[in-house]
């Protein structure tokens, strides 16, 4: 990420979580990063992809195992959604996977549509999977 993206400004630490969306799979690692980057949101997207097919990534089943994912979550404040991306991303207030190492990082960042901090929709989250450090 650092040599293709930019500069790591903060990193969660690594988080132990249950798989979501299809149970019955092994435990995830899931981390966050703050990062600053002068690529366009596309180009980011353009290069996260190259990054996961570095990384051997399959994408046999949804939700299901895989060596990497790199999920944009915030591009900045923007807000967008086009046919290749949707910004911020449409279903992280739904996940504690995302929530848990979000709020270490970037407690008080604002969502930029459901107005609320990372804190607060982590503290809100009505997901009962488990995170752990």
């Amino acid at each position: 990420m650092r040599e293709k993206v930019g500069t790591i400004l903060k990193s969660s630490s690594i988080y132990t979580t249950e798989a979501w969306g299809l149970k019955g799979q092994k435990e995830f690692l899931n981390q966050a990063f703050q990062m600053e980057t002068e690529l366009s949101l596309h180009e980011l997207l353009k290069t996260c992809q190259e990054i996961e097919n570095l990384l051997f990534r399959q994408r046999e089943i949804p939700w299901g195992p895989r060596t990497i994912d790199i999920d944009i979550i915030f591009y900045d404040n923007e807000v967008t959604e086009d046919e290749n991306v949707i910004i911020p991303h449409p279903r992280m207030h739904e996940r504690n996977f995302v929530l848990h190492p979000l709020a270490e990082i970037v407690p008080e960042y604002v969502h930029p549509i459901l107005k609320q901090s990372i804190l607060q929709l982590k503290q809100n989250s009505k997901d009962p999977s488990y995170v752990s450090l």
